[in-house]
């Protein structure tokens, strides 16, 4: 008996003393990830400005380019304005802004995406003026958000989908409340900025009409009618059409110091921890109830809900957000990258192929980023050091980075969204880069991560 405990505890001191090696190796590498994570930045970018130049996004098999509407928008430059300013990319991130300062023009004739361009458009260029002070920047961004006000004007005050940036003509009453909730951290720091209460007082008045018409037991549904009020569809869940709506009750709490928000997240986090997480033999999860009884509708966590450690470090609860990240890990090593949509009591991806994609979420990321700033534990830079290498691997091509039809084949698809470029490889490069590069907590990130500093 003696020997075999000196065996097992050989063994586990092997083990322990294994572990501090790695973490100290992982620390001491953080200057070379960091530098590792830029030359990845500077290869989608560089792809980008060769065969995109001035248009949305890039195509990276077919090397050519893609715009959302008629006349493009630059959705790429100014996404990855203040990725490459935080990156200490100077020489380039000056000539992006001269462009985008001199050639962006809001006055266009198309009908946009209110929710996209906010969280892309308006969000990137008050990121970027906070940090550069170029006041051309504000001006853009000014003038966005009163192209974007006629939104508003339904009769519940839940903004329509779309609007035409020209005309102020608005369409498509059918949304979600992540596109509804998620408008305020944009709004609400333009207001503050230009001195304009308009802006606030449309966006939070937005969030409290879907919250006034929350469930009675608390919970929200994924679609829902700006004009009449009424829920379409009762599936309740953190993941797509519902994740940032929580996400900005948070964050606009710490950015505005507004209490209405504290006391809506409080609420919500109680209905969401008794009726949307579960408990499975894998872990913690947060999957699919109903919102009006609470039944359990499906088993499902995504990439995008990847999201919710990073909100429940926020707010306050590190250990939850801990347990919860230790899940999304556990379905990115599935596959050696995360799925659309996976099912956690059978550990895999759902039957349909289409859950299969991987779009070059951030979400996953962003939460390492947040436990890292929050614990200083080293097991963060082990993720992100995973992150960083299942992408380099599964995704990345000749000219960028490509998203995948499946992660299971790991077919590529032709596509690079901006936010690769605004919170993808952000994320990454802040988990190792220098803790002056930016002030966690001096700052705010929008949905897009783009960081709002509170200067009012």
């Amino acid at each position: 008996m003696k020997l075999t405990s000196l065996i097992i505890a050989g063994t586990m001191l092997a083990a322990v003393l294994s572990s501090c090696t790695s973490d100290q190796t992982i620390r001491s590498e953080k200057g070379r990830l960091a530098d590792e994570v830029r030359q990845e930045f500077l290869h989608s970018w560089n792809a980008y400005k060769k065969y995109a130049w001035g248009h949305d996004g890039l195509k990276p098999l077919s090397k050519t380019y893609y715009d959302w509407y008629s006349a493009p928008l630059y959705m790429s430059l100014v996404d990855a304005l203040d990725t490459m300013i935080l990156m200490g990319l100077k020489e380039e991130a000056d000539s992006v802004r001269e462009f985008v300062a001199t050639h962006l023009s809001f006055d266009r004739d198309i009908y946009v995406k209110n929710f996209e361009i906010t969280i892309r458009l308006l969000g990137g260029l008050l990121s970027s003026y906070q940090l550069t002070g170029d006041e051309r920047l504000l001006k853009l961004a000014d003038d966005l958000g009163t192209r974007l006000l006629p939104v508003f004007n339904s009769p519940t005050g839940m903004p329509y989908v779309d609007v035409n940036l020209k005309t102020g003509a608005v369409r498509n009453s059918r949304t979600n409340p992540g596109e509804i909730g998620t408008l305020l951290v944009e709004f609400g720091t333009l207001s503050k900025l230009t001195g304009k209460p308009v802006y606030y007082n449309v966006a939070k008045n937005a969030v409290l009409q879907v919250y006034n018409r929350r469930s009675s037991i608390g919970l929200v549904g994924t679609w829902i009618d700006a004009e009449t009020g009424k829920w379409l569809d009762s599936d309740s869940h953190v993941s797509a059409c519902i994740d940032s709506y929580y996400e900005y009750m948070v964050k606009c709490a710490l950015l505005f110091d507004d209490q209405d928000f504290k006391r809506m997240w409080d609420s919500s986090r109680a209905a969401l921890d008794k009726y949307v997480a579960d408990e499975a033999p894998s872990g913690l999860w947060y999957g699919h109830a109903d919102m009006n009884t609470g039944k359990r509708t499906r088993t499902w966590f995504g990439a995008l809900d990847a999201f919710f450690p990073a909100v429940l470090a926020l707010s306050g609860d590190v250990e939850t957000a801990a347990r919860l990240q230790e899940s999304c890990l556990k379905m990115w090593n599935k596959y050696g990258i995360e799925p659309e949509q996976f099912d956690y009591r059978k550990m895999d991806v759902p039957g349909d192929p289409k859950w299969e994609r991987f779009f070059l979420n951030p979400e996953i990321m962003e939460s390492a980023y947040y436990l890292y700033q929050f614990t200083q534990d080293p097991r963060y830079l082990h993720m992100g050091k995973t992150f960083l290498d299942g992408l380099k691997q599964h995704c990345r091509a000749e000219a960028g980075y490509a998203e995948l039809k499946s992660v299971i084949t790991k077919e590529k698809t032709d596509r690079m969204e901006s936010y690769f470029l605004a919170e993808t490889l952000k994320y990454l490069y802040l988990l190792f880069a220098p803790p002056e590069t930016l002030e966690f907590n001096k700052v705010v990130f929008n949905t897009e991560a783009h960081p709002i500093r509170r200067t009012w």
